[in-house]
């Protein structure tokens, strides 16, 4: 690998460690919104879905515009409005009589950010010169983990030592990350996505591939998988532990993190000697047993267990189907990677959804929920079953 590109790889682990604040700082605030503004908490939890849904929305417009107006501008973008989103928190609800107008506009500003970020750093990271792609690719995703920890655990600190009156001090304060990645990012070399005298595949020529179809729905599954039982461990570790919120945050959705991270480091360490294709089957395997444990089990400190496993399961899983993809279609370009965030949000969203519909269902028993859920990691190990003779598969 040329020396260079070590810039190159930093700005890419620095821009997931972005994506995670973009994507969980706010939410950490949500009651202190309500209480100083006045906003209804069902009006807040809002923000959650445009943020998503915004990031959606850049996923698939993509595909169209990252190729015409250039791969450095748009990641350079990307961090403008990560910083401008969170600077904007601080701001802009006082300049208008309805203050959810303006959280509204900041989540709008940096969501378009997170979404640009999430369809450009995985192809930065996979045409730098690498020797081991899935291992870089699967280091490289665990940042994002490792964000998501680090906001909660430093947010919680700060708040503890200055109080949380001075949140728009830490909001701040985390926007300068984008600004300092936006300098990386500025000198960093950037080599082709494409091979050279070669152009991307069009979206047109990857819908006509069954395979293409096939990875999309491996992402969708996967994304589902992870977020159906992220979205609800806090819930589990109040249920199981007794303990209030906060200490609930840390115990569920921070333990996820942490075996999510460490599955995607450790194959990030040691992937050049483990087989990519075996890896994930296992880990989807896995996965079906986590939710089971988690749905069936009697007692709910078990079922919190089962939460930190299934982090554990699902680390390999969005990495390995973007590297499968990746060597599957060398030309793909920045329509590739862009539909397959399109489908891996999808299934964020989706996953979520169906658990808490369920469990609405059930009365409130979220265990049914996640019964229910299990179709998504049975689904993706039956795809990945499927995808085990493909002849064109270049990650084994």
């Amino acid at each position: 690998m040329k020396h260079s590109y070590q810039k190159t790889i930093c700005a890419c682990f620095l821009g997931y460690i972005v994506q995670a604040i973009v994507n969980n700082f706010a939410p950490l605030l949500f009651v202190t919104f309500s209480h100083t503004y006045q906003i209804p908490l069902e009006q807040i939890t809002l923000l959650i879905t445009i943020n998503f849904g915004l990031q959606l929305l850049v996923d698939l417009l993509s595909a169209g515009f990252v190729d015409k107006i250039g791969c450095r501008t748009c990641i350079l973008l990307a961090h403008i409005f990560s910083a401008a989103g969170l600077i904007g928190l601080t701001v802009l609800p006082a300049l208008f009589s309805d203050a959810f107008i303006g959280l509204l506009l900041s989540v709008v500003i940096y969501a378009c950010g997170g979404g640009l970020i999430e369809v450009l750093i995985s192809p930065i990271m996979e045409s730098c010169p690498t020797a081991h792609k899935e291992k870089a690719m699967s280091l490289l995703h665990s940042f994002y983990c490792w964000g998501h920890v680090g906001v909660v655990l430093l947010s919680t600190l700060f708040f503890q030592r200055f109080g949380i009156e001075h949140w728009r001090i830490l909001s701040a304060l985390w926007a300068l990350l984008p600004l300092a990645n936006f300098l990386l990012f500025l000198r960093a070399p950037l080599a082709p996505l494409t091979a050279e005298g070669e152009s991307g595949m069009s979206l047109a020529q990857l819908c006509r591939q069954k395979l293409f179809w096939l990875l999309m729905l491996l992402m969708v599954c996967a994304g589902a998988s992870e977020q159906s039982v992220i979205q609800w461990a806090s819930a589990f570790a109040e249920e199981g532990l007794g303990i209030q919120k906060a200490l609930g945050d840390l115990a569920g959705p921070m333990a996820f993190s942490i075996l999510m991270g460490s599955a995607r480091a450790f194959y990030g360490k040691y992937g050049d000697r483990i087989n990519l294709d075996r890896f994930m089957r296992l880990s989807g395997l896995l996965c079906v047993l986590s939710y089971l444990w988690i749905a069936l089990s009697p007692w709910p400190v078990l079922s919190l267990l089962g939460c930190a496993l299934c982090g554990l399961s699902v680390g390999i899983l969005w990495p390995g189907s973007f590297s499968k993809a990746s060597a599957s279609f060398k030309n793909g370009g920045t329509a590739l990677f862009a539909m397959l965030a399109l489908a891996g949000d999808l299934g964020c969203s989706g996953g979520p959804t169906l658990v808490g519909a369920v469990s609405d269902l059930a009365s409130g028993n979220l265990r049914a929920g996640i019964l229910a859920a299990i179709a998504f990691p049975l689904l993706l190990t039956a795809s990945l079953l499927w995808l085990r003779p493909q002849k064109d598969d270049k990650t084994q």
